[in-house]
């Protein structure tokens, strides 16, 4: 249970790093070949990207709770199918997908994180941080990114056995904050930050993945920002 009163918990892959890692080792690996083929590299990433996280998040519903990384590589062949690719697994190896998988566990951190985090934990807040992933790959993406970010304040859902928009998962993160002030949920992505609002927290938004915020689809956030420090200086200036 945290003693500090002002709390912030991030969500991490996509909000506090950046997929671009992953996008280049598509392009580097199968660039040509897909362009050949009137695909665009970072397109398929992030429909295969999107694709491994629906079905991790269907597993889970359904009660058969796999992590990310077992689902996400065995769809490979599966997007480039769906990708207009007829004969996926003559059009790419295991290799090619090992090496691309590969190359998001080296993902980089956003630009400003080290600020925004330095900001809020200056103004008095603890950091926290909520994923979907692995922990010892998430954690990964901190440490060499020379990130601060302490193994006691990192909760991974394979550690709950649900997943991420679960409303038990942020009932289960809430308990740390019993006594404290109603803590932050920060993240890029719309539907976990609004699933946060919904579930016991105060959401805040940055627009540096999404772009678009599509109120109407996933609700109004207690903050909305274009990048990390931004961020941090509203919830700041919020809690105050």
């Amino acid at each position: 249970m945290s003693k500090t009163k002002k709390n912030v918990v991030f969500d991490v892959v996509g909000t506090c790093v950046s997929y671009d890692a992953f996008f280049n080792a598509i392009d580097e690996r199968l660039g040509p070949k897909l362009r050949a083929e009137g695909i665009k590299p970072k397109l398929l990433g992030f429909a295969w990207m999107e694709a491994a996280e629906r079905e991790y998040t269907y597993l889970s519903i359904s009660g058969g709770y796999k992590s990310f990384w077992e689902v996400f590589q065995p769809l490979f062949y599966r997007m480039l199918w769906m990708a207009g690719i007829e004969e996926p697994r003559k059009f790419a190896t295991d290799e090619d997908s090992l090496y691309m998988v590969e190359a998001y566990k080296k993902l980089d951190a956003r630009p400003g994180l080290k600020e925004c985090f330095e900001k809020l934990r200056g103004a008095g807040f603890k950091v926290w941080a909520l994923t979907s992933g692995d922990t010892s790959r998430v954690r990964g993406y901190f440490e060499r990114n020379g990130v601060d970010m302490p193994a006691e304040n990192f909760t991974s859902c394979d550690s709950l056995g649900v997943g991420k928009p679960d409303p038990s998962v942020y009932a289960e993160v809430l308990k740390k904050f019993e006594g404290a002030e109603k803590p932050w949920f920060a993240a890029a992505h719309t539907w976990d930050a609004g699933a946060a609002r919904r579930n016991g927290f105060r959401a805040a938004w940055c627009s540096v993945w999404e772009k678009e915020q599509c109120v109407d689809i996933f609700g109004d956030m207690d903050v909305t920002a274009d990048s990390l420090p931004e961020m941090a200086d509203k919830i700041i200036a919020a809690s105050t």
